[in-house]
């Protein structure tokens, strides 16, 4: 383990990366509308493309160029304003983000020459100015994001277990920044002894004067790795830093906190580690070997997620319309079915156990339900109407929204009631490995009537999936689901 100096990291960081990706962006988006406007390409754009075919070439000169370079600065420079932040991002993240804004800059010139309220670029030149940015300017922000090439990482240790950071220390073998754990507060009461409290303000009280010494004893064990702040300052550090590696060291793996700095992680595409005793409550790379193991924050290939969302909004978009005329026969007959709302609301778990409204046909009286999973047999607060759509499933129907927002997907872990999580968990101890993938409507453990009443054959399903996952997987789950349903419509016409 090699100790860094707590200094923020001097690659592009503040006002540095603010000038050099504004002055980058400058540059690049007026060569995209010198390349544009230059005869060859308006040549072949203008004979080649269709749709702008029978559009005459149209170079600019001039005021009217000046115009057209003034404008596309402002306007492409004024959408981008987010990604002059220096923040670390994954790199799709980044590319996305980019895209998108280039779209906003783009759609905003377009509408600026529409209603002729100044200067109107061209319809060619402004299509092939977006076409070059959406490619030229996500690349430009990757690149100057990039790592040190001197091999080196920047590694955080993030916990609150100090005894547990002075052991897996030395085990790192890169360099230390320092770590981050909740805050020991000063003083003592002479009756009650002193408090350790988190960064949430919840104070851990003991007796006796025991813990002063194991907290002091813990703290001089960690010799000159220095403490930068509480949990509350981990995304500050992140960024502040350029932090590639975290190592969590909690006492315990299935703690909120524990879950929020893996988010964190996530968010902002900084790698993380955790000692193996924890490695049954995470996803972790089944290459490790040693005392510390990689976290499979992204489980997926970065392309397997660009086509599965593809999916999810093309199934969602289809779906919407297709059972539109349908989703409204069920909720009138819902409302004349029994008295109360058509459509029912629950928070469900989502990745690294953040929460989501799903929302259902109603199927059920509203009154209290039980965290206890159920079979529909023996439950008595099922409608009429809502045993057909239960036995139909579409009662699923108003997921198709949630999917098409990216709440879920087509495919994945079955999202799971919130409360019911914590009855889940016992009987299955490794069940919030399922939490590093976005919950489906359907999956694996679905299609093999896997239900939360066998926990760990549900587990085991979802874990096969996220291990196997493809894009050609998903499709043959979704036909299999299909398949299903039908062959249940059918049984129940005919009962």
């Amino acid at each position: 383990m090699t100790l860094l100096p707590p200094v923020p990291y001097q690659m592009l960081t503040g006002w540095r990366y603010r000038l050099v990706a504004f002055a980058g962006t400058v540059g690049i988006v007026v060569l995209a509308v010198l390349l544009s406007n230059h005869p060859v390409p308006q040549e072949l754009f203008t004979s080649h493309v269709p749709l702008f075919d029978r559009l005459d070439p149209q170079v600019l000169e001039g005021r009217s160029l000046g115009w057209a370079l003034l404008l596309s600065v402002a306007f492409v420079g004024a959408a981008l304003f987010p990604l002059y932040k220096p923040q670390p991002r994954r790199v799709l993240d980044v590319v996305f983000l980019a895209q998108k804004r280039v779209l906003v800059g783009g759609l905003a010139l377009a509408a600026l020459g529409y209603f002729k309220w100044s200067h109107r670029l061209p319809r060619q030149t402004l299509v092939m100015v977006v076409g070059v940015l959406a490619i030229t300017l996500p690349a430009w922000f990757v690149w100057i994001r990039r790592r040190p090439q001197n091999g080196e990482g920047r590694t955080l240790i993030v916990g609150d277990d100090l005894a547990q950071i002075d052991r897996i220390a030395p085990a790192i073998d890169a360099p230390v920044l320092g770590y981050l754990c909740p805050s020991i507060v000063a003083g003592v009461d002479d009756q009650d002894g002193p408090d350790l409290a988190t960064d949430g303000g919840t104070a851990l009280e003991y007796d006796g004067s025991e813990a002063v010494a194991s907290a002091t004893q813990d703290i001089d064990q960690l010799g000159s790795l220095e403490r930068l702040g509480g949990l509350s300052r981990l995304e500050d550090v992140l960024v502040e830093y350029d932090v590639d590696t975290v190592v969590l060291a909690f006492r315990e793996a299935d703690r909120a906190e524990f879950f929020g700095a893996l988010d964190a992680c996530h968010e902002h595409g900084v790698a993380a580690k955790v000692h193996r005793e924890y490695a049954d409550s995470v996803l972790v790379s089944e290459s490790d070997v040693g005392e510390l193991v990689d976290v499979d924050l992204e489980p997926w290939d970065p392309l397997d997620h660009l086509g599965k969302r593809l999916f999810d909004v093309v199934f969602a978009t289809v779906g919407l319309v297709v059972f539109a005329p349908l989703m409204l026969v069920i909720a009138v007959a819902i409302t004349l079915d029994s008295p109360g709302p058509v459509l029912y609301s629950q928070d469900r778990t989502a990745g690294f156990g953040e929460t989501f409204p799903v929302y259902k046909f109603r199927s059920m009286v509203p009154e209290g339900e039980s965290v206890t999973p159920t079979e529909d047999e023996a439950n008595d607060r099922i409608t009429r109407v809502g045993r057909v759509l239960r036995r139909t499933h579409l009662d699923e129907l108003p997921q198709l929204w949630s999917i098409f927002v990216g709440d879920m997907s087509v495919v994945g872990p079955r999202a799971a009631w919130t409360e019911e999580e914590l009855l889940l968990e016992q009987d299955a101890p490794a069940w919030r490995k399922r939490w590093f993938v976005k919950p489906g409507l359907t999956g694996l453990a679905q299609i093999n009537d896997a239900k939360s009443t066998n926990p760990n054959a549900k587990l085991r399903y979802d874990l096969e999936y996220i291990r196997q996952q493809s894009f050609w997987l998903d499709v043959k789950i979704v036909i299999r689901q299909i398949w299903g349903v039908l062959e249940d419509v059918i049984a129940m016409v005919r009962r």
